[in-house]
Protein backbone atom coordinates (compact mmCIF):
# COMPACT_ATOMS: atom_id res chain seq x y z
CA UNK A 1 0.00 0.00 0.00
CA UNK A 2 0.78 3.47 -0.69
CA UNK A 3 0.73 6.27 1.78
CA UNK A 4 -2.69 7.49 0.79
CA UNK A 5 -4.30 4.18 1.10
CA UNK A 6 -2.50 3.68 4.84
CA UNK A 7 -3.84 6.85 5.95
CA UNK A 8 -7.15 5.64 4.70
CA UNK A 9 -7.30 2.08 6.06
CA UNK A 10 -6.21 3.44 9.36
CA UNK A 11 -8.42 6.34 9.10
CA UNK A 12 -11.20 4.19 8.80
CA UNK A 13 -10.29 1.98 11.84
CA UNK A 14 -10.05 5.02 14.16
CA UNK A 15 -6.50 5.28 14.24
CA UNK A 16 -4.09 8.81 13.90
CA UNK A 17 -1.71 8.34 11.49
CA UNK A 18 1.10 10.00 10.51
CA UNK A 19 1.49 12.94 8.18
CA UNK A 20 3.63 12.94 5.09
CA UNK A 21 5.80 15.17 6.30
CA UNK A 22 6.77 12.48 9.20
CA UNK A 23 7.63 10.13 6.48
CA UNK A 24 11.44 10.10 5.72
CA UNK A 25 12.73 9.43 1.69
CA UNK A 26 15.41 7.53 0.98
CA UNK A 27 17.76 10.14 0.17
CA UNK A 28 17.02 11.40 3.29
CA UNK A 29 17.25 8.30 5.55
CA UNK A 30 20.92 8.42 3.85
CA UNK A 31 21.67 11.24 4.97
CA UNK A 32 20.23 11.35 8.27
CA UNK A 33 22.43 7.84 8.70
CA UNK A 34 25.44 9.46 7.51
CA UNK A 35 25.29 12.01 9.90
CA UNK A 36 24.25 8.88 12.67
CA UNK A 37 27.47 7.95 11.75
CA UNK A 38 29.77 10.81 12.59
CA UNK A 39 27.19 10.95 16.14
CA UNK A 40 28.33 7.74 17.30
CA UNK A 41 32.28 8.33 16.76
CA UNK A 42 31.60 11.04 18.41
CA UNK A 43 29.69 9.40 21.29
CA UNK A 44 32.54 6.54 21.20
CA UNK A 45 35.41 9.33 21.04
CA UNK A 46 34.29 10.35 24.51
CA UNK A 47 34.40 6.91 25.74
CA UNK A 48 37.81 6.62 24.95
CA UNK A 49 38.54 9.48 26.88
CA UNK A 50 36.49 10.22 29.69
CA UNK A 51 37.68 10.21 33.16
CA UNK A 52 37.99 11.48 36.41
CA UNK A 53 39.29 14.75 36.85
CA UNK A 54 38.02 15.79 33.54
CA UNK A 55 35.99 19.18 33.63
CA UNK A 56 32.75 18.94 31.85
CA UNK A 57 33.86 21.91 29.77
CA UNK A 58 36.75 19.34 28.30
CA UNK A 59 34.01 17.27 27.39
CA UNK A 60 32.43 20.22 25.50
CA UNK A 61 35.96 20.78 23.81
CA UNK A 62 36.50 17.06 22.97
CA UNK A 63 32.84 16.99 21.13
CA UNK A 64 33.28 19.81 19.37
CA UNK A 65 36.80 18.95 18.26
CA UNK A 66 35.95 15.41 17.01
CA UNK A 67 32.63 16.63 15.18
CA UNK A 68 34.60 19.35 12.92
CA UNK A 69 37.43 16.63 12.36
CA UNK A 70 34.45 14.41 10.83
CA UNK A 71 32.85 17.46 8.85
CA UNK A 72 29.75 17.26 11.12
CA UNK A 73 28.45 20.58 12.75
CA UNK A 74 27.26 19.95 17.08
CA UNK A 75 23.62 21.02 16.51
CA UNK A 76 22.92 22.01 20.55
CA UNK A 77 25.55 25.02 19.89
CA UNK A 78 23.19 28.13 19.65
CA UNK A 79 20.27 26.43 19.15
CA UNK A 80 17.65 28.32 21.13
CA UNK A 81 20.45 30.21 22.89
CA UNK A 82 21.97 27.18 24.15
CA UNK A 83 25.44 28.16 24.93
CA UNK A 84 27.51 24.88 24.53
CA UNK A 85 28.11 22.31 22.03
CA UNK A 86 26.79 18.89 23.99
CA UNK A 87 24.73 18.61 27.17
CA UNK A 88 26.12 17.06 30.01
CA UNK A 89 24.08 15.92 32.94
CA UNK A 90 25.46 14.59 36.10
CA UNK A 91 23.49 12.13 38.99
CA UNK A 92 20.69 14.11 39.78
CA UNK A 93 20.56 16.02 36.89
CA UNK A 94 18.03 14.68 34.25
CA UNK A 95 19.06 16.29 31.18
CA UNK A 96 20.06 19.58 29.40
CA UNK A 97 23.25 20.13 31.86
CA UNK A 98 25.23 22.94 30.60
CA UNK A 99 29.38 22.35 30.09
CA UNK A 100 31.59 24.29 32.63
CA UNK A 101 34.76 24.43 33.73
CA UNK A 102 34.25 24.56 37.49
CA UNK A 103 31.90 21.17 37.02
CA UNK A 104 34.54 18.29 37.63
CA UNK A 105 33.95 14.36 37.13
CA UNK A 106 34.79 12.44 40.23
CA UNK A 107 34.63 8.88 41.24
CA UNK A 108 31.39 7.47 41.82
CA UNK A 109 29.45 10.04 39.68
CA UNK A 110 27.02 9.25 36.63
CA UNK A 111 27.01 11.64 33.52
CA UNK A 112 24.71 12.13 30.67
CA UNK A 113 26.72 12.98 27.26
CA UNK A 114 23.81 14.12 24.74
CA UNK A 115 25.30 14.71 21.42
CA UNK A 116 23.56 16.52 18.19
CA UNK A 117 24.81 15.94 14.95
CA UNK A 118 24.19 18.14 11.61
CA UNK A 119 25.99 16.72 8.64
CA UNK A 120 25.24 17.96 5.16
CA UNK A 121 21.83 19.35 6.54
CA UNK A 122 20.77 16.27 8.27
CA UNK A 123 20.51 15.78 11.93
CA UNK A 124 21.48 12.55 14.35
CA UNK A 125 20.69 12.61 17.85
CA UNK A 126 21.59 10.29 20.61
CA UNK A 127 23.40 9.83 24.10
CA UNK A 128 25.22 7.77 26.39
CA UNK A 129 25.52 7.50 30.06
CA UNK A 130 29.00 6.87 31.73
CA UNK A 131 29.98 5.76 35.11
CA UNK A 132 33.18 7.22 36.65
CA UNK A 133 34.99 5.07 38.28
CA UNK A 134 33.42 2.74 41.10
CA UNK A 135 29.67 3.75 41.65
CA UNK A 136 27.14 3.07 44.20
CA UNK A 137 25.23 -0.63 43.28
CA UNK A 138 22.18 1.46 43.38
CA UNK A 139 23.27 3.92 40.69
CA UNK A 140 24.70 0.99 38.56
CA UNK A 141 21.64 -0.17 38.70
CA UNK A 142 19.93 2.49 37.54
CA UNK A 143 22.13 3.24 34.62
CA UNK A 144 21.86 -0.78 33.81
CA UNK A 145 18.23 -0.66 33.86
CA UNK A 146 17.81 2.92 31.88
CA UNK A 147 19.77 1.09 28.86
CA UNK A 148 17.61 -2.49 28.80
CA UNK A 149 14.32 0.28 29.32
CA UNK A 150 15.65 1.91 26.17
CA UNK A 151 16.99 -1.67 24.45
CA UNK A 152 13.70 -3.23 25.05
CA UNK A 153 11.58 -0.61 23.45
CA UNK A 154 13.49 -1.18 20.43
CA UNK A 155 13.35 -4.50 20.29
CA UNK A 156 9.74 -3.96 20.42
CA UNK A 157 9.25 -1.77 17.45
CA UNK A 158 7.83 -2.95 14.26
CA UNK A 159 5.86 -1.52 11.42
CA UNK A 160 2.78 -0.08 11.82
CA UNK A 161 2.69 -1.11 15.55
CA UNK A 162 1.64 2.20 17.88
CA UNK A 163 3.20 4.92 19.18
CA UNK A 164 2.33 4.36 22.61
CA UNK A 165 3.58 0.90 22.86
CA UNK A 166 7.07 2.54 22.99
CA UNK A 167 6.73 3.70 27.13
CA UNK A 168 4.60 1.10 27.75
CA UNK A 169 7.78 -1.34 27.58
CA UNK A 170 9.60 1.48 28.84
CA UNK A 171 7.66 2.10 32.31
CA UNK A 172 6.59 -1.45 32.83
CA UNK A 173 10.49 -2.54 32.64
CA UNK A 174 11.20 0.48 34.88
CA UNK A 175 8.68 -0.05 37.32
CA UNK A 176 9.55 -3.80 37.48
CA UNK A 177 12.91 -2.64 38.74
CA UNK A 178 11.67 -0.06 41.36
CA UNK A 179 12.19 2.96 39.32
CA UNK A 180 10.56 6.03 37.76
CA UNK A 181 10.08 7.69 34.16
CA UNK A 182 10.28 11.14 33.42
CA UNK A 183 6.61 11.99 31.83
CA UNK A 184 8.18 15.86 30.64
CA UNK A 185 10.05 15.16 28.34
CA UNK A 186 10.54 12.89 25.27
CA UNK A 187 11.70 11.44 22.42
CA UNK A 188 11.03 13.13 19.32
CA UNK A 189 11.07 13.37 15.11
CA UNK A 190 14.64 14.19 14.23
CA UNK A 191 16.35 14.63 10.53
CA UNK A 192 15.61 17.49 8.59
CA UNK A 193 15.21 19.50 11.80
CA UNK A 194 16.76 19.18 15.52
CA UNK A 195 13.58 18.31 17.11
CA UNK A 196 10.32 17.04 14.87
CA UNK A 197 7.00 15.60 14.97
CA UNK A 198 6.00 13.02 16.15
CA UNK A 199 6.39 13.54 20.56
CA UNK A 200 7.70 10.12 21.62
CA UNK A 201 6.24 9.57 25.06
CA UNK A 202 8.27 6.91 27.41
CA UNK A 203 5.45 6.00 29.57
CA UNK A 204 1.81 4.99 28.45
CA UNK A 205 -0.89 2.56 27.57
CA UNK A 206 -0.44 -0.02 25.27
CA UNK A 207 -1.90 -0.47 21.68
CA UNK A 208 -2.53 3.43 22.11
CA UNK A 209 -1.36 6.34 20.08
CA UNK A 210 -0.33 6.95 16.17
CA UNK A 211 0.68 4.17 14.14
CA UNK A 212 4.07 3.83 12.89
CA UNK A 213 4.68 3.99 9.53
CA UNK A 214 7.86 2.56 7.26
CA UNK A 215 10.39 5.68 6.68
CA UNK A 216 9.64 7.15 10.36
CA UNK A 217 12.70 8.55 12.28
CA UNK A 218 12.68 9.70 15.55
CA UNK A 219 14.66 9.66 19.49
CA UNK A 220 14.04 7.42 21.89
CA UNK A 221 15.77 8.85 24.83
CA UNK A 222 14.18 7.38 28.39
CA UNK A 223 15.15 9.47 31.70
CA UNK A 224 14.84 7.05 34.32
CA UNK A 225 14.85 8.48 37.71
CA UNK A 226 15.97 6.66 41.06
CA UNK A 227 12.96 7.97 42.95
CA UNK A 228 10.18 10.07 42.40
CA UNK A 229 9.08 10.98 38.27
CA UNK A 230 8.96 14.62 39.54
CA UNK A 231 11.72 17.14 38.18
CA UNK A 232 11.91 20.75 38.01
CA UNK A 233 13.86 23.38 35.69
CA UNK A 234 16.84 24.97 36.90
CA UNK A 235 15.74 28.72 36.79
CA UNK A 236 19.48 29.64 36.68
CA UNK A 237 19.94 28.89 33.48
CA UNK A 238 16.22 27.68 32.12
CA UNK A 239 17.24 24.89 30.56
CA UNK A 240 18.77 22.53 32.87
CA UNK A 241 16.09 19.68 34.22
CA UNK A 242 16.78 18.19 37.50
CA UNK A 243 15.05 15.83 39.81
CA UNK A 244 12.68 17.18 42.68
CA UNK A 245 13.70 14.94 45.53
CA UNK A 246 17.32 14.81 44.55
CA UNK A 247 17.50 11.07 43.36
CA UNK A 248 19.70 10.47 40.37
CA UNK A 249 18.39 9.97 36.36
CA UNK A 250 19.94 8.28 34.07
CA UNK A 251 18.93 8.59 29.91
CA UNK A 252 20.51 7.08 26.92
CA UNK A 253 19.07 7.86 23.33
CA UNK A 254 19.02 6.10 19.68
CA UNK A 255 17.58 7.75 16.44
CA UNK A 256 15.69 4.90 14.73
CA UNK A 257 14.25 4.36 11.56
CA UNK A 258 11.01 2.52 11.07
CA UNK A 259 11.65 -0.07 7.98
CA UNK A 260 9.48 -2.43 6.03
CA UNK A 261 10.35 -5.13 8.10
CA UNK A 262 11.41 -3.82 11.70
CA UNK A 263 13.84 -1.47 12.80
CA UNK A 264 16.93 0.13 12.14
CA UNK A 265 19.13 2.11 14.63
CA UNK A 266 20.78 5.28 13.12
CA UNK A 267 23.12 6.83 16.07
CA UNK A 268 23.65 4.92 19.42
Amino acid sequence: MNYEELVKKYTALGIPTPTKKMIKTEEQIEGIRQAGIINTKVLDYVEANIHAGMSTEDIDALVSKKTKELGGICAPLNYEGFPKSVCTSINDAVCHGIPDSHTILKNGDIINVDCTTIYQGYYADASRMFMIGKVDPIAKRLVEVSKECLDLAVKSLKPFSRLRDIGYVIEQHAKANGFSVVHEIGGHGVGLEFHEDPFIYHYGKKNTGMVLFPGMVFTIEPMINEGSRQVYLDASNNWTIYTDDGGWSSQFEYTVLITETGVQILAH
